[in-house]
Formats: structure tokens, sequence, C-alpha cells
């Protein structure tokens, strides 16, 4: 190479680099012509937009400019109700475009494009929208503390054409589905998105560098919306459902329900919403397990609007919301009495939330719920007679946050929870003080809160006041990142009335490393370890709670299969000090020094057939004590319509020691158990089109637990034989579920849905070991519940009711005859 070219090749270099750092810019126009979401961009605003282009690899080749004949080109213009996008993706393979149909929010396996928005440009938080190459809609937030959440729903639309040299993508996103100041002059933050399914590449339009963590402070700048006069924000969302209930012990018997969700947006920033008479019917079942623990099973929320735009209530993790509606278990009943009537859930009389941020960046956040107050009939079973017993009163749920941002890359939070239930019941309040600080560069990252706790007992129980604190020093940028920190928590810290929380009266230390690749090798196209080293202390004794070390790998090949591998040492004797169920947790029980491994393999799921493989086992430093299982998950993709997903679990947890009960002496009896948990799940699909689609949802649980050896427990944390307790304490859990449900989205925000459920819950202490009695017992139509809903929602947008023949009518004055 001459000098003059080696010269010429390196100012390319360095000036593709310094392109490459730079905020891109996008200018916009507005438009007053109708815009046919219809992927065509025939409207003549199209043609005199900007284009944004040059779209850059996120991974796995990040950095690298996409190829010309896969190059992407955007538009966006606007007016006075919405933005609009036209994407237009070229493939010079089209036919091998990937568009699987599925339900709303699962990407699976299709090419997809998507814009990321945000409105206040402060590099905080993301409203993102996605389309795939079948018309499937994805949208969800993103912040940099809880990464993309897809379970907030917006009201947009969009249509997409497959073409001869490759795809298109129209979108229309009103400004109801966004938040920004009320400025005259606008300026967003804007990324565009893209992903080649088939070569499992990930594109955006300004470059996502993977040495920061930080995506949202990323992106690139949208100017040129300017005095937009943004319609009403006043939807109304109304119901219907019918139910019909069924099963051999009673009559089948309906059930008619009603109501309204209602959304109004104060300004471009707040949003008020309101669910008036809630209907769950529909939610999606719990996966409940035996749980031998000291602590309760934690369930995903699946009501939609308590996961809808969250981001500032989870601040602190103070709110599990759960609890919100949770049958409590408070009640104490004698051996000869039974409880005849117990709810599943307590209703809600009605739920709002209101959420936005100001131009100065200050998040307000305010979710507020109300639950009735539920009696039950608890029955002597000697006497025959019934009485009435409170199981919740009527109860008043709140959570407020303040959020304030800064430097577009870190924000300060003050959190309160507050349960405030009707009459001489408990109540409970929660505060936290929440920071996320980074340097300007996005290197290191301070974050941690401070939280106290108060909770106001009745009668002759005293109040309870705790503190819990957790500060993290992290590096976040390049190749190498290291964090360390510690934990801290009260005797007496308490915020279960609204959050979840197992331990308390702990102290604990950490120490995390990682590494990654950031560019593809001969080997790995991606590749990731990481180590964990964690120390706990109880805050009273001294004693060690939990202490390990923990390495792992995650990598993809040059074929995009999955492989991961893990190892956990505890090389110290620990000590339990919840599984004694203890008063104040004052019993403690050792736990010996053990070592987990795991392998992961995940095969490509662009495959028609895929398979997943899981085995597992940890071993303690105990004879005969172990623990082993593994996880299979085949699936095959029959077509893009239809495809269906196996999952078999087995778990198998040999000399398991673990408590059972307290004796008539108050001993504390443990049992030296043996446990075996299979899992069978079945996911089937069938899509229509992109509205329609069938699902099935099938899960088979059966857990059982034979005790062999009846142990007490000492004060030392060992055990002595117990030879004289002899009441059957073995469980066996048989659990069925299945849902077959059609969903429609005939027009936007509008569904109609219909869900077939059938389950049974069937627990005992005498029982067969055999798979398939079991089996048969779950699905005997004598032990089953049958449940049969049709459910109607309607999107209601005011401003298309203000605007109609019929509105204006009514509204409009009438002028007087002249005779």
């Amino acid at each position: 190479m001459s000098k003059l070219s080696y010269f010429f090749f390196c100012f390319a270099m360095l000036f593709s680099s310094v392109v490459v750092g730079q905020k891109k810019t996008l200018f916009t126009k507005s438009t007053s012509e109708k815009i046919v979401i219809d992927g065509r961009f025939t409207e003549a605003s199209w043609a005199n937009a900007d284009i944004a282009t040059d779209f850059i690899m996120i991974e796995p080749n990040n950095g690298k400019p996409i190829a010309q004949e896969k190059r992407t080109e955007v538009k966006i213009i606007y007016d006075n109700s919405a933005v609009y996008i036209a994407a237009t993706l070229y493939d010079d393979e089209p036919d091998k475009i990937l568009k699987e149909f599925t339900l709303r929010d699962d990407f699976s396996v299709a090419d997809h494009f998507g814009v990321l928005i945000n409105g206040y440009n402060d590099g905080q938080q993301e409203f993102r929208f996605f389309v795939s190459a079948a018309g499937v809609q994805q949208d969800g937030m993103y912040t940099e503390a809880y990464g993309e959440d897809f379970s907030w729903d917006a009201i947009w639309d969009s249509h997409v054409e497959i073409t001869h040299f490759g795809w298109t993508v129209e979108m229309r996103i009103p400004y109801a589905a966004l938040r920004f100041p009320s400025e005259k002059k606008q300026t967003w933050g804007l990324n565009f998105y893209r992903e080649i399914r088939r070569d499992r590449q990930q594109y955006s339009w300004s470059l996502l560098d993977r040495k920061i963590e930080n995506e949202s402070v990323q992106a690139g700048v949208l100017e040129g919306i300017e005095n937009i006069e943004t319609p009403t924000r006043l939807f109304l969302i109304p119901y219907a459902s019918q139910y019909l209930y069924a099963n051999t012990s009673q009559k089948t018997f309906g059930e008619f329900r009603g109501g309204m969700d209602i959304k109004y947006g104060i300004n471009d920033a707040f949003t008020l919403d309101a669910i008036l008479i809630p209907d769950f019917g529909q939610t999606k079942f719990d996966n409940v397990e035996l749980n031998l623990t000291a602590f309760e099973q934690q369930f995903a929320e699946n009501r939609p609007f308590f996961t809808e735009g969250t981001d500032l209530f989870n601040k602190g993790d103070l709110l599990y919301s759960r609890r919100i509606g949770e049958t409590p278990d408070n009640l104490t009943v004698a051996d000869n009495e039974t409880v005849i009537d117990l709810p599943s859930t307590i209703k809600l009389i009605n739920a709002l939330k209101v959420s936005g941020r100001t131009k100065s960046g200050l998040g307000i956040g305010v979710l507020n719920a109300v639950s009735e107050k539920t009696s039950v009939h608890i029955k002597n079973n000697d006497t025959n007679t019934t009485r009435l017993e409170t199981l919740s009163p009527l109860t008043n749920y709140n959570v407020f946050v303040l959020d304030q941002r800064f430097r577009k890359n870190s924000s300060v939070s003050l959190v309160n929870t507050n349960v405030t239930r009707n009459g001489e019941f408990r109540d409970a309040n929660v505060s936290a003080l929440v920071w996320d600080l980074n340097t300007k560069k996005n290197t290191y990252n301070v974050s941690g809160n401070i939280k106290y706790s108060y909770v106001n007992n009745h009668f002759d129980l005293e109040d309870k006041k705790g503190i819990s604190a957790y500060l993290n020093f992290g590096e976040t940028s390049g190749k190498f990142r290291h964090s360390f920190g510690g934990v801290y928590a009260s005797d007496d810290f308490d915020n279960n009335d609204l959050g979840i929380n197992f331990q308390t009266h702990y102290h604990g230390l950490y120490f995390n490393s990682s590494y990654r690749i950031l560019k593809p090798n001969s080997v790995f196209n991606t590749f990731f370890a990481n180590l964990n080293n964690y120390t706990e202390f109880d805050n009273r004794t001294g004693r060690i709670q939990s202490g390990y070390s923990r390495l792992n790998f995650n990598t993809t090949d040059k074929k995009n299969d999955y492989f991961g591998f893990g190892a956990t040492i505890s090389p110290l004797k620990v000590y339990d000090f919840y599984e004694p169920r203890s008063f104040n947790e004052e019993k403690f029980v050792m736990i010996p020094d053990n070592y987990n491994a795991y392998v992961y393999f995940s095969s490509n799921y662009n495959r028609k057939w895929a398979i997943d493989i899981n085995p597992f086992v940890t071993k303690f430093n105990e004879k005969g004590r172990i623990n082993y299982g593994f996880v299979f998950s085949p699936r095959y993709r029959f077509s893009d319509r239809l495809a269906l997903i196996y999952n078999f679990t087995f778990n198998r947890q040999n000399n398991n020691i673990g408590w059972i009960a307290f004796d008539e002496n108050d001993n504390t009896i443990f049992a030296r158990r043996n446990r075996i948990t299979y899992t069978n799940t079945l996911q089937g699909k069938y899509s229509i089109n992109n509205k329609m689609n069938f699902n099935l949802n099938v899960r088979h649980y059966w857990s059982f637990v034979t005790n062999h050896d009846i142990l007490t427990l000492q004060d030392d944390g060992g055990f002595t034989e117990n030879t004289t307790y002899t009441e059957n304490r073995n469980s066996n859990l048989n659990l069925w579920n299945l849902d077959l449900t059609y969903s429609w989205w005939f027009a936007p925000g509008s569904q109609v849905s219909v869900l077939y459920r059938n389950n049974s819950f069937l627990f005992s202490r005498d029982f067969s070991r055999q798979f398939e009695s079991n089996l048969r017992d779950a699905v005997n139509n004598e032990n089953l519940n049958h449940v049969f809903s049709i459910s109607v929602r309607y999107f209601i947008d005011y401003n298309s009711v203000k605007n109609s023949r019929f509105y204006n009518s009514f509204t409009k004055p009438k002028t007087r005859e002249r005779f």
C-alpha cells in the first residue's frame, strides 16, 4: 500500500469512527395530509421527509455497518395527533424473511423493526414500539434499572408489507402513547431498531455500544416537532364478561361482570388510569408448587392494571402488587372448626394510578386501590353451628413516588407505601430513599437505598419499627466489569403489607466480576462470564447465614446455539434462622457445606425443531444428601401459524432435612425426607392472523414427600433422633391446570376473548406413588373445576366520539326555524 493510500485509509477509518461516535439527528416535518397506515407511503408528505439510514450492528459484531443490500431507511412526519413512521427494510432474499405469527408482545421467530422514543431526551426511559414482519405488535418501556418491560401496552397502529425488495413498515403512534414536556419546541431522544432473525443480527440507527450498559443515553435526537396542539387524552374502555362455573359438587351457575377502565391525560406528561369494578377472571393461572420452606411462594403479577406502566412504582422494590386483593392467612380457628367459604381473592372496589414527569425531570406517581370488607363463615364441627368472622376489613393501599432525574443518567427517588385497614386491624407504612448515580461517561455507578418501616399493631401487640439498607459501587463499561457492596436489615424491618421480604436481622457483603466479548471471535458469537461472591451474617449472634462463590458462563456459538455452565461452592457450614419457625427466629438449624453445578443447552429457535436441556445437581457434605434433576423441553414450529412447546422437569431431593411440626411439648420437629417432583407443561398456539390467536396452556404438577427419620432440633442447630412423634406429615400435591383461549383484537384497543379453563387441586397425607394414578386423579372429572367465559372490551376515544355526527347532532346549538 502506498503512503498516499495508507493516509486516505487512516483518514477514512478516523472519519467513520468519529461519525459513529457522534449523536445522530433526524429532522421531521409536519403534515396536514390524512396518512393511511397501509405500508405503502403514497402520501406526498413522505416524499419530502428526511431519511434516517446507516444502521450499525448491535450484536453479534458490535459497531459493524449494515450491508448495502440490507440497508434500512426510516422517515418521520407528524401532525397534531400523532407521529408517523415509514421504514423501508431492504433484503436481497425476501423469501427468507422470517415472519411467525404470535400473540402480542411475543417476538418469537420473526424479523422486527422498532422505534425507541424518549420524549424528555434525558437518557433515562424509552417507550419502545416494535412490529414483526408478520405484523404482530410489541411495545414496552425501557429503563436502565429494569431493562425492557413488555407488560405495558399502548394503543397504536401499524401495517407491514412484504415486497420484492424486502419489507416495509408504517406506524402511527399517537401522542397519548408517549410522554413529553409541554414545550412549543420538542427535542426527543430517538433510535430505530432492526432484527434480521435468520442471521440473529440486531441493528440500530444510533450505535448502541455494548461497552456501555445504559442503552437510552446512546440514542440519537429527533428535532422539528413544534407548536403541536395535542387533543384531549380521554379514553374509555368498558367491558362485559359472562362466566359459567361447573363441578360435580354443585350446580352449574353463571356470573355477569361489567365495568370500565378510564385513561385520562391530565396534560402531555401526566396520565390518570382508573379501573371501576375490576375483572381479573381471565388472567393466567399461577404455577403453584408444594412449598415446604419457611417463606411464602412468590407469584408473578398477571393483572394488566398492576403491570402496565409501573416503573415508577417499582422504585426501591417496595411494591409486591399481589398483596392487593390477596386473601390473608390471619384467621385463627380451633381444631374442631372449619372455614367453609374461604375466597381465593378479596374483591377490589376500584383502583387508580396517576403518573408522569415534569419538564425539569421530576417524576410523580400515585397508585391507590381499595378492597372490600370480606367475612367468612366458620363451622364448629362438634355443635354444627357457624360464626361469622372478618377475614379482611375495608382496606386502602397507597403508593407515592417522587423521582428526580438529572444529568441524563442519574436519579434520586423518595417512595412511600401505606396500608390502612378499617377498624382494629394492623396498619403499615414504609418509606425509602433510593439513588442511582452514574458518572458522566457512564463508566461507574453508585446505587442504593435506605428504607424505614413502621407497623401499627393493635391489642397487646407492640408496634414495629425497622430499617433496611443497600449500597452498591460498580464499574459499568468495558469488557471487564466489577461491583461490590453490602446489605443490611434490622430485626423489625417489615414491608410485607404491600411488599415482600423474606429475611431480617442480617447483614451481607458481596463482590462481583464479569467479562464479555464485544465482537465475535473464531469460536463464539457471544461470550459472558460472571463471578459472584456473597457472605451473610446474623446481626444478633454473628453466625454466618450464607456464604458462596458462584461462577457461570453463557455463550452462543457460530450457529447461534446457546450454551451455559455454572458452579456454586458453599465451603462453610451456615446457620438458617428461618426454617425452625421459632419465635423471633431465635432457633437455628445448621446446613452443611455443599456445591452445585448445572449445564444448559438451547438450540437455535430459528430451526423448526429446537430443544432446551438443563441438568443440575447439588451435593451436601452429609451422607446420602443430594439434590439432582433436569429440564427437557423440545419445541416444533409446524408453520408460521402453528407451534408446540413441551417441557418436562424432574427434581429429586434425597435425605433433605426440613421442619414439619411442633409437638405438644413445643419441641421443634424436623424430618429427614425424600422429595420427588414431576412437572409437565404443554404450550401450543395457532394464529389465524396477527390479530386472531388460539392458545393452549396445560400444566400437570406432582410433588410428594416421604419422611423416613423424625428428628428433634437442638439448641446448637443439630438433631437428636425422635421416636415418639408418630403423626403422618408426608405430603402429596397433585395439580392440574388447562387454559384454552381465543383472542381477537377486532379494533385498536378492543378485544374479544374466550376462555375455557379446568383445574384441580389435590393434597393428601396418604397417597400412591404411581405417576399414572396421580395423573388420573388430577384429570378425573370428579375433581375438576370448569370455567367458561367470554369477555368483550371496547376502546372509545373521546375525540372520535366528539367529532362524530351523532355527538354533534346533540351538542351543536339548533337554529330557530323561520315562518
